[in-house]
Order: C-alpha cells, then sequence, then structure tokens
C-alpha cells in the first residue's frame, strides 16, 4: 500500500476537530451556525469560534466567503481525507508502521458487537479477493 506522508499542519487540535465535525454536518457554515451546533456544556464564545475556524483557513482546510457582515466557512478537506491522514499518522507513530498492531489492538481493546465484527470480517474478505 502507498502512503502518503502526512503533513504535520492537516493534523488537527481537539478544538480545530471538533468544529470541523460541524462544518462536515452542515456542509458550511458561519460562526453563529457552528456555535448553535455545539453541545449546551460547550461554553465557546464567539470569539474563539471566529479564530478557530480563521486557523483552520490558514492550514488551508476551510475556506471562506464574505456574505453580509460575516463569513461563511467551507470544508476544502473532507472527513475521508482526514480519517485517512489522522489513521497513517496513527500507524506510523503509534504503532510503528504496523498496521496489524493496530487492529489486533482495536480487537483487544474495544468492545465490538457482532455485527462489528461481522463488518470487518466482510471488509477482510472483500480486500482478500
Amino acid at each position: 500500500m502507498t502512503k502518503k506522508k502526512d503533513s504535520p499542519a492537516r493534523l488537527l487540535t481537539e478544538a480545530e476537530l471538533e468544529l470541523m465535525g460541524i462544518l462536515w454536518k452542515l456542509g458550511g457554515g458561519s460562526v453563529n451556525d457552528v456555535l448553535t451546533q455545539l453541545p449546551p456544556e460547550r461554553k465557546l464564545a464567539y470569539t474563539s469560534v471566529s479564530t478557530i475556524l480563521r486557523i483552520l483557513e490558514q492550514k488551508k482546510v476551510v475556506s471562506s466567503r464574505k456574505e453580509g457582515r460575516g463569513h461563511v466557512y467551507l470544508p476544502l478537506l473532507n472527513k475521508e481525507q482526514y480519517e485517512a491522514t489522522s489513521l497513517h499518522h496513527l500507524v506510523d507513530r503509534v504503532f510503528e508502521g504496523a498496521p496489524a498492531s493496530l487492529v489486533r489492538r482495536l480487537l483487544e481493546t474495544e468492545d465490538l458487537s457482532a455485527a462489528d465484527l461481522q463488518s470487518i470480517r466482510a471488509l477482510l474478505n472483500e480486500r482478500l479477493g
């Protein structure tokens, strides 16, 4: 399997990932749109959300366009791309480049349902031909 080297700028902080999750779900949005999607217990100020979204724009993970008095932020990086980047980083850094170790740890530590295991088996069978 050919892997691209991960760009450290593409790895997101926890707060950045939280806001990206909202943008992925919405397809894009303003600072207010993002604020309204945060869980009630998550107290982030308008200025904090705005700052994080501008950082994401600097990282070229989102783009923005002026709309009225504010901006609308649109994901440039899709969720599947970020999952792949994060997974490659995890395998390389934590599991020393051994994807089987990641799968082994997943199977040993997660409480997987029969449906999860069946789905994993089907994916493996499909991959093996």
